[in-house]
């Protein structure tokens, strides 16, 4: 009897003691799933945020004024236009976002997204085969070339900005962006930052311009500025008799 307590405790102790070194185990591989994920992550913030590098600044920004923006969406088709041949909002690299007039109020019930041309451009330093790049012939644009894109997105989750202002093209499965018009097979006029931008010509609410000096990168307030002209002054009147008489 007492033989079989003895058996019956070392085969208690050796079960614990297998139970213990399995979830010893168990909570090493899942600090090591951790440890895994954790590098997992960290390897992919710094693929998309690499450390900064410096560009040359582009020669050209489209800022804008969302008061004078009335949504009427006339620059979208314009650059869908000018850079597809078809009408497409979708396809169009400037983005104008209605929000329903009952949630949001003016001023904020229309987004203007347009690409920034950033300084620091991190759709430029993750794009893997030098698609997206700075072309110094024309003035440091950031653009895509699509015969170099292979459609992997990279520029698409690299764009610190939301909405993201480099656009998909589903038809063509390439990435796009703004180039100032420097590539516009269907547009008239000459583009690039000495030139005309589609959707800065047909503006009628003339909410957008094409400046030459960067705008503050650290908020949408760089971009979103005022563009309304100077009051009219009021013409003066005078009653019939009060005119001034020269001496």
């Amino acid at each position: 009897m007492a033989d079989s307590k003895k058996s019956g405790n070392r085969k208690e102790k050796v079960l614990r003691r297998e139970f213990l070194a399995s979830g010893g185990a168990a909570i090493a591989a899942g600090a090591l799933g951790v440890c895994a994920s954790e590098s997992t992550a960290t390897a992919l913030t710094e693929a998309v945020t690499p450390a900064a590098q410096t560009y040359a600044p582009s020669a050209g920004y489209i800022v804008y004024d969302s008061r004078l923006c009335f949504g009427c969406q006339s620059c979208m088709f314009a650059c869908s236009m000018t850079h597809e041949g078809e009408g497409n909002p979708s396809t169009s690299r400037i983005q104008i976002i209605r929000d329903a007039p009952s949630f949001t109020k003016y001023p904020y019930d229309i987004v203007m997204s347009v690409c920034r041309q950033c300084v620091t451009p991190l759709c430029v330093q993750n794009c893997p085969t030098g698609a997206c790049h700075v072309d110094a012939a024309h003035g440091n644009v950031r653009r895509i070339d699509a015969k170099k894109c292979i459609g992997c997105k990279r520029c698409i989750q690299s764009c610190p900005q939301r909405p993201h202002r480099t656009v998909w093209n589903p038809v063509a499965r390439k990435s796009t962006k703004c180039d100032l018009c420097v590539d516009a097979p269907f547009w008239s006029k000459q583009g690039g930052p000495d030139g005309h931008q589609a959707c800065v010509e047909v503006c009628p609410a003339k909410a957008l311009k094409l400046v030459k000096e960067a705008p503050l990168q650290t908020d949408v307030a760089g971009y979103d500025v005022n563009l309304a002209p100077p009051p009219t002054p009021k013409p003066k009147f005078s009653m019939p008799g009060q005119e001034s008489k020269a001496p």
